[in-house]
Parts: structure tokens; sequence; C-alpha cells
């Protein structure tokens, strides 16, 4: 597979330089300087291009042109809004970028609860706590509903049990010790720090970013599962004819984590989610993010299973891993760990596009990360971005591919190295 890396454009501290010399090929990137809903102009596309290719690489993946909330809610714009996301594909086409990651998730992009849990080798991780998840969906969201649903919420392990869990109550226990500054964290992991620099809808400079949450959450009020699958598909058939013309593959990022949150319906969670949007919209530019950290957040999903009924219509993939706690909790894992088994992915999608676009997800943070695991000020990364943690995880992968390149007889080649 092509070897990608999410880059966050000139204002990234790490830089294409350094990229290059660890054997990217591809740079998966956005113009993040470009409002939501307005127009990415051929100008501007060009010159993110040209700046990529300066350093011998290519921009390969658009992550992500975001689909506005107007059209996942079905607003009274979105006819509006879909005419301005056509005018970006065409002008994205001409500039030879051909693939799209984005996501139809309502108002979260994905959702952590800690930015820096704490692994046992001393590096840190993120991870999802649901009694943590769920304090803030009762006592500082204060949804309407929140109790109720989170009394009624139930997890089942890999074997299909239920686990003896009582999430309400660490809820309320919670409530008990919880400070304001705890709060604030919470806060932050759940919003600003993880939406921020994703989708847009939400900024560090927010004053009230909990009442802005609420707002965007009315928006919603009487979707659901199947309402979303509707807005979802007369998205994709509205953009069909463009992608045939200008050959653009749209490829959906599975939701994350994939359960359903905060009362909003999730539509890209499992096989049969998968299977529908697959099979709602039939062409094959429509296609998906084969994301296995996302899918393998839900212990119902086999993973590999899963590749290898979708690798067909999978345009784009994300190979990263999560392990799941005994109490339903996960965090992300080794590249070489989890539940992802990264190894036979690898071998999935190299049997059906070598050529496919791949990028490390979510690495570690390391005690030596730039300005250190503890200083959030300095460290100069996006949450779950890190330098040298997705650099450890792309040598693992690396190094898988070159094995499974070998087991299928692919010519396997280092960038930048001699034969």
């Amino acid at each position: 597979m092509e070897r990608t890396w999410r880059w966050f454009g000139k204002k990234d501290k790490i830089t294409l330089a350094m990229l290059r010399e660890i054997g990217v090929e591809g740079i998966v990137t956005a113009l993040h300087d470009v409002p939501l809903g307005q127009v990415w102009t051929r100008e501007k596309i060009r010159e993110l291009r040209e700046y990529i290719e300066s350093y011998g690489m290519r921009w390969s993946v658009v992550e992500s042109l975001p689909v506005v909330e107007t059209i996942k809610y079905g607003g009274p714009d979105r006819d509006e809004q879909i005419e301005v996301y056509k005018e970006s594909l065409r002008n994205l086409s001409a500039e030879g970028i051909h693939t799209i990651c984005y996501n139809f998730m309502p108002v979260l992009d994905w959702a952590r609860t800690d930015l820096a849990h704490l692994n046992p080798n001393g590096s840190t991780n993120l991870y999802f706590n649901y009694g943590e998840f769920a304090y803030f969906d009762i006592y500082i969201l204060k949804r309407q509903g929140a109790r109720e649903e989170w009394a009624r919420f139930e997890m089942k392990n890999e074997q299909g049990e239920k686990i003896d869990r009582n999430v309400l109550a660490e809820a309320d226990a919670l409530a008990k010790t919880m400070t304001p500054e705890q709060e604030h964290k919470l806060v932050e992991n759940i919003i600003i720090k993880t939406q921020g620099f994703v989708s847009g809808n939400f900024s560090e400079n927010d004053e009230a970013p909990i009442q802005k949450f609420r707002d965007f959450l009315e928006l919603y009020k009487g979707i659901d599962k199947n309402q979303l699958r509707q807005n979802m598909k007369y998205f994709l058939e509205a953009i069909m004819p463009t992608c045939e013309e200008c050959d653009m593959n749209m490829c959906v990022h599975p939701d994350d984590p994939p359960i359903e949150i905060l009362g909003l319906p999730r539509i890209v969670r499992t096989e049969d989610d998968i299977r529908w949007f697959l099979n709602a919209v039939p062409n094959p530019h429509n296609g998906l993010t084969f994301c296995a950290g996302s899918l393998s957040a839900g212990a119902y999903n086999n993973v590999v299973e899963m590749a290898r009924e979708f690798a067909p219509r999978t345009h784009f993939v994300h190979l990263r891993s999560c392990h799941i706690f005994p109490n339903g909790d996960f965090t992300e894992a080794s590249h070489l760990g989890g539940r992802a088994d990264i190894i036979e992915l690898a071998r999935i999608f190299e049997q059906q596009n070598p050529t496919l676009p791949m990028r490390v997800d979510h690495g570690m943070t390391f005690t030596d990360e730039p300005g250190g695991i503890m200083d959030e000020s300095t460290h100069g990364h996006n949450a779950g971005y890190t330098l040298l943690g997705r650099m450890f995880a792309l040598g693992q992968v690396q190094g898988i591919l070159a094995t499974v390149d070998r087991e299928l007889g692919i010519p396997y080649k280092q960038p930048g190295f001699f034969d």
C-alpha cells in the first residue's frame, strides 16, 4: 500500500522534510484555512499540491472535505451546500486529487475522554471511559433524557455476553468527587482538543463550547437512524454524477467510537451499516475508508472478516488497533496488538490493491516527544497525531508490508533508499 501521513498544513510542526526522511510517499491533508461551507478554489488547491510535490511527495488523499451539518440533518440550505461540495470536487480533480475521506457523524467527529492515558511502558494513548463520558453527558452537557438512556445502556463482550457494569452509577459516583479542573479537562478532551482541528465546528477560542455543543445537538432533534441514512443517501446520489465525471472516490470514515452516543444516530458502525450505504448507492465511487481502529473499538465487529468483505469498495485504509478492556472501555493499542490484526489486514488489502493509500493513525505519545507528554502547551501536535508515536507505528507497519509483499511476490522498495 502507499504509505501516507496525515499532515495539517504549513503550520504543522511536523514538516514535510521530516516525513520524506521516514519513508512517507503520500500526504493526507486538507485546506484547513478555508471556512466550512465555502468552495475550495483551484488556486488554493494547486498552491498546496505544488508545495507538497516540491518535497518529492504527492497529495494522495483529502481528509477531510467536510460534509457540513446542514447536509447531515437535511437543513433548508443543503442543496446549496451540496453544490458547493461538488464545485470543490471538480477543482480537486482538476489538480489531480481523486480520493476524499469524509464522515457522516453528527456533531462529533470522534470522541475520547482521556488524551494521555498511561500505558504500562510509560507512554500514553487515547482512551475512552464510558463512565466519564456518561458524566459529561448527564452532569456537564445536561442533555434531556441522558440519565434515562444511560440507565438502559448495556455492553457486551466479544462473545456476545452482557458485561456486568452500571455506567450510570459510575457517573453518579464521579459527580461526588469531580473537581472544576477535572470537568474543564473533560470538556477539552471531548469537545475542543479532538474536534477543533478536525471538523471546524469548534475551536479553542469558543467562549461557550458547552452551549454551542447543545445548539448543534438541537439541530438533530427528531432525526433518527433511518432519517440520517436517507440524508446520507441523498447526499451521495447528488454528488455521484460529479464523481463519475471527475473520477472522484468518496470513502466514508466509520463512526468513532462505533456506538450511539448523546442521543445521536450513528450509521457507519457495523458490517450491516456498511452494507447498507454501499448497496443504497452502488456506484463504485461510493466507498469506504477502512479505519481498523474505529471498527475494532466495537466488540461486535470482526475486523478481519469485514476487511475481506469490503476490500473491493475500500479506497483508503487507516491502520491502527484498539484494545477493549473487560469492562468495555477501550484504548488505542500497539500497531502490532489489539483487536484489529493489522498483519492480516495488510495481506488482505495488499492482495486487493497494492497501490491503495494507507496511513498509520493515533500513535502513542512518548516521554521524549517534543515538549514532553506532560507539557501539552508546547508539544505542538494534535491529539493522537504525534511525531514519534506515528513514526514508530509507521516503522512497524513498513516491516509488516515488506514481509507481506515478500509472501505475495510483490516488489517492495523503501522510498529514498537504493535498491
